[in-house]
């Protein structure tokens, strides 16, 4: 009975040491990837900014300056594109939306990005666009890949439609949270005016007529929790300018917008602690399972090979042998 009891613990304890690392490096990068449906809103702040008034051609400082980021899981789009790609992807359907301290429009500018929903790596299909403007995009955007490592990646700029390094600056702690801290600086580029403009009848190509253009110039910071690869918080020290041309009359340049632009309060409460309850899964596929399941058949084999050793045990009477009777007569 000890002898079968043993062989099943140790058949378990196989079981259990092989399950671990096909936990970590064959279960996890299969299983962890972006939701096709992910929806997301978050709401960015610049406060005492300067900002452009149109109908005057004059900069002004404004109390607050508010961003309205969303990002909407395009499900029938990543269908599509999966037929033909071969793999699992994401698109997302992302808005930004800039407002005035009065609550007008500035602009607003879309965007259509399709990746990998497994390493976050872009997939180049039809319906690539910034503000309508078809892109081919190289680096990242948004969100960094799962189990982000201490070095540089590359980072796709929306405003100027280029991609350019974002720096691994070091570890810190965010609300609690181990994050990596990024930063990118992207120096004074020549972007695109928005489609669509705060005043009525101004559009890109009656300002292109005038000969004036923009520019375009930031310092970029996300911190980054590196489990899920979700920032947790970003920020963005951004300027803008109109150059040249009859719209400015004498002037060189007059600046389009300047600010300092934070995650609001409340967002960033929710974030941290929506990327904490996804770092926990991770963690539990990384870590938890299988330094568990390595730990279990350890300990199921001692079991079995101690029960082997008390089924074996010297010392114990051997089986008496039958009596000899002795020769027969008759």
């Amino acid at each position: 009975m000890r002898r079968k009891a043993s062989l099943i613990l140790l058949a378990l304890a196989v079981f259990f040491a092989a399950l671990s690392p096909l936990l970590r490096w064959y279960a996890f990068p299969r299983l962890a990837k972006v939701p096709a449906n992910a929806y997301q809103a978050m709401v960015l702040e610049a406060k005492n900014a300067t900002l452009l008034d149109y109908g005057t051609m004059t900069a002004r400082t404004v109390p607050q300056v508010t961003i309205v980021q969303t990002l909407r899981g395009n499900v029938e789009a990543s269908e599509e594109i999966e037929r033909t790609a071969g793999r699992d992807v994401v698109v997302w359907d992302g808005l930004s939306y800039v407002q005035g301290p009065d609550g007008t429009m500035v602009s607003k500018v879309p965007e259509r990005y399709i990746f990998d929903a497994h390493t976050q790596e872009p997939v180049h299909a039809t319906g690539e666009t910034v503000d309508g403007d078809p892109v081919r995009r190289e680096g990242l955007e948004f969100k960094w890949p799962f189990l982000t490592q201490k070095r540089d990646y590359e980072y796709f700029d929306a405003q100027a439609r280029l991609t350019a390094p974002i720096h691994y600056e070091g570890t810190r702690t965010f609300r609690g949270v181990t994050v990596y801290y990024f930063e990118q600086t992207i120096p004074w580029t020549r972007v695109p005016m928005p489609k669509t403009m705060p005043v009525t009848g101004i559009t890109p190509e009656t300002v292109a007529r005038t000969g004036t253009t923009r520019w375009y110039t930031t310092v970029r910071r996300f911190w980054v929790e590196p489990l899920t690869g979700a920032p947790v918080y970003g920020e963005e020290i951004h300027r803008e300018e109109l150059r040249g041309g009859t719209l400015l009359g004498d002037r060189d340049k007059v600046t389009a917008f300047a600010g300092h632009v934070k995650m609001r309060e409340d967002y960033i409460d929710h974030t941290v602690a929506q990327v904490t309850s996804h770092r926990t899964l991770v963690l539990l596929m990384t870590s938890h399972l299988p330094w568990g399941c390595l730990l279990l058949g350890g300990l199921l084999l001692s079991l079995s090979l101690c029960l082997e050793a008390r089924g074996r045990r010297p010392g114990e009477p051997a089986p008496a042998e039958p009596a000899d009777p002795g020769p027969v007569t008759a």
